[in-house]
């Protein structure tokens, strides 16, 4: 199996980490009836920690359909080089590095951190851009 599907499942395993990080806290904060609940009633803000892990999940949704797309256009194209690997390992370390500086607060760092999985997503989308031009 390409190290890029591997990474993608494990991409999803993550995304399940994200998902429960921050309700597992609500659930504690709110109770079960609110996690059972519709969750319409307006709840008072959450504490720091908690609307980090939001905003952590928040961002990760907003970045990982872009890696899905990447790793299905490898797939598709046939494109499998050791820099699609090496990118597609640079992604996902930085984004599992990411929730844990992100929920500690830590400024700067975390956008280090999202900087290098960025560095990684395009690691792998490079050679379907470039693959056309020559070739």
């Amino acid at each position: 199996m390409r190290i890029e599907l591997t990474v993608l499942a494990w991409g999803c395993i993550l995304a399940l980490v994200h998902i429960f990080a921050a309700v597992v806290l609500k659930t504690q904060l709110y109770g079960t009836a609110w996690n059972a609940g519709a969750r319409d009633a307006a709840m008072p803000p959450p504490p720091p920690l908690i609307a980090r892990l939001d905003r952590a999940q928040r961002n990760f949704f907003e970045t990982f359909p872009l890696v899905v797309a990447a790793i299905a256009l490898l797939g598709i194209t046939g494109i499998e080089t050791r820099w699609t690997a090496i990118g597609a390992v640079v992604w996902l370390g930085a984004r599992i590095a990411y929730l844990p500086i992100y929920a500690a607060g830590t400024p700067y760092v975390r956008t280090l951190i999202f900087l290098v999985s960025v560095v990684g997503l395009l690691m792998m989308l490079w050679p379907i851009l470039v693959a056309p031009l020559f070739g």
